[in-house]
């Protein structure tokens, strides 16, 4: 095969995750700072999914029950305090109760911090209250991500290595023949590239390279929104050993490609069945605004230089494909920033890594300097080629 980008399609539009509003959180850290506790932190939840407050009465004690996947998150804020309740496993005749309560314990340790995992009734449940006085946004929002990600992340792990149940049938939307046909083709797309380069790498003995192939084939299933169940919980654990520089290189690798090994052997439905429209409180991606993304990127910058330097175009473009990618999966990007990178990511598809290279760092920059506005702008008054020429 030509050495070639691999391809990237940009993942249909998933009606359930949340779009951070940069204006509330401004307007949290005003309220907060003016004493106005509650104001902070409905400012804070607005934030994180506007749909919530939406139509709701806020003059007085405020309450939210919204899923996050199988997960009921209930928050309650009045003039006074502000909690944060999640029944999220039931605990059965089946379950095996001593393992699963013993990891219950090592998980109120790490990752967790100021919310707990509490057994009521043999359910579990995660636990935080606080006085509205000290709700200070940055605390509302670390608490509430926390408590709803690994809600979400550990009951399909508890339920499968444990037997525990779900508390609540998740609330899911089935996708469209048609959306369920396209996503299929492109996960199927993403396994066929890491198959067709493996070998290509293999055969030039260009053996570091599928690190980084491992790690773009991961990032572009997790990145679509609408990957749940236990496909995103292992892609979330593969993810995190493939960048985990205290373990050994070339165990993280074995780990890798033993995944992907797994996942190319399962058929369409066992896939399939992970794949699915659900409700969301709020986006599993951290917050973003250009500070924490240009902050962000300039940990990749010395490097990006070096291969721009040296002419390294085959390394710079691999290189910036999974920076990029990485973007997606760890921030809740602004549409704009999202927008620019999947496009690029479109764009050099295909491409020789001379081409793909001057264009992914263009973009990389732009990010980097936050100028990306600015770009953004020559577009829209019709010089395209500009930003990417």
């Amino acid at each position: 095969m030509e050495n070639v980008i691999p391809k990237y399609q940009r993942p249909i539009t998933d009606i359930g995750d949340p779009v951070n509003s940069v204006k509330h959180w401004d307007e949290a850290i005003d309220a907060f700072d003016e004493k106005k506790y509650k104001k902070a932190v409905l400012d804070v939840i607005n934030y994180m999914n506007a749909d919530l407050l939406k139509d709701k009465d806020t003059s007085g004690t405020v309450e939210i029950v919204q899923m996050q996947g199988s997960a009921e998150i209930r928050v309650t804020v009045s003039d006074s305090h502000f909690s944060v309740k999640v029944p999220f496993l039931k605990i059965t005749e089946q379950t095996n109760q001593v393992a699963l309560l013993r990891r219950v314990a090592e998980v109120n340790f790490t990752p967790l911090k100021l919310p707990q995992i509490h057994l009521r009734n043999n359910e579990l449940w995660f636990e935080y209250e606080m006085p509205i006085s000290l709700s200070q946004p940055n605390k509302v929002y670390d608490i509430l991500r926390s408590v709803i990600i690994y809600a979400d992340q550990y009951d399909d792990l508890f339920i499968e290595k444990y037997n525990a149940s779900f508390y609540k049938t998740p609330e899911t939307k089935p996708l469209t023949a048609e959306e369920q046909d396209t996503v299929w083709n492109q996960i199927n797309a993403i396994f066929e590239d890491y198959k067709n380069y493996l070998q290509f790498f293999t055969d030039k003995r260009w053996d570091d390279w599928v690190w980084d192939l491992l790690v773009i084939s991961f990032l572009k299933i997790s990145n679509m929104t609408y990957v749940h169940g236990k496909l995103r919980s292992d892609l979330i654990k593969y993810i995190s050993i493939l960048f985990d520089g205290d373990i050994d290189y070339n165990h993280r690798m074995d780990k890798g490609k033993n995944y992907m090994n797994t996942l190319l052997e399962k058929s369409r439905e066992e896939i399939m069945k992970n794949v699915y429209h659900a409700e969301q409180f709020v986006s599993l991606r951290w917050r973003s605004n250009p500070e924490i993304i240009s902050d962000r990127l300039k940990n990749n910058l010395d490097r990006v230089k070096d291969y721009e330097k040296d002419g390294s175009n085959f390394n710079l473009s691999y290189y910036l494909q999974f920076v990029l990618l990485k973007l997606i999966y760890d921030y809740n990007l602004d549409e704009k920033y999202k927008n620019e990178i999947e496009t690029v990511l479109e764009t050099v598809s295909g491409l020789d890594p001379t081409e793909a290279a001057p264009k992914l760092a263009k973009v990389f920059h732009a990010l980097q300097s936050g100028s990306i506005n600015e770009q953004v702008e020559v577009k829209k008054k019709g010089f395209f080629s500009k930003l990417f020429n």
